[in-house]
């Protein structure tokens, strides 16, 4: 496929499967032997896990969506810089809903052969996350340092 088909289906992912929760989508966009490299512990690594990560993160976060910052393809692979945004609703992870709302920066990389997602890698600002859930300090505190 071409770097821009390529491109192509990984809008499609970020708009249909991430950002609108058509879990479904995933089963075109997938390969039978997709590898997710980033799963996180106790997720399958497959699509299945996929669709139990965007159906987790659909319920915490129901009004969530991503928005593709930056897009490149080279070759097999399309890398993209996007930011994640929602506000946290629903238990996310063990955390109870806090009402706040969040945005993550993720960057992911996809390889894809005859048409489809083969392997996925990513890396997300997950500490940012926390930190605006309330669930991890900021550093310096959120205390204002008084006047000397």
């Amino acid at each position: 496929m071409s770097a821009e088909k390529n491109k192509a289906l990984v809008r499609h992912f970020v708009d249909e499967v991430q950002s609108a929760g058509n879990i479904d989508a995933l089963d075109e966009i997938c390969s039978p032997d997709f590898v997710n490299h980033s799963a996180p512990p106790g997720v399958p690594s497959n699509c299945e896990g996929v669709k139990q990560l965007t159906v987790m993160f659909r319920q915490a976060f129901p009004d969530s969506y991503f928005t593709i910052e930056a897009m490149m393809a080279e070759g097999d692979k399309v890398a993209t810089r996007k930011t994640f945004h929602g506000t946290h609703q629903g238990e996310f992870m063990g955390i109870l809903p806090t009402g706040q709302q969040v945005s993550m920066g993720l960057i992911d990389i996809v390889r894809i052969a005859d048409g489809r997602v083969v392997e996925h890698w990513s890396m997300g600002d997950n500490l940012g996350m926390m930190q605006q859930l309330g669930i991890v300090p900021r550093p310096g505190g959120t205390e204002e340092a008084s006047p000397t």
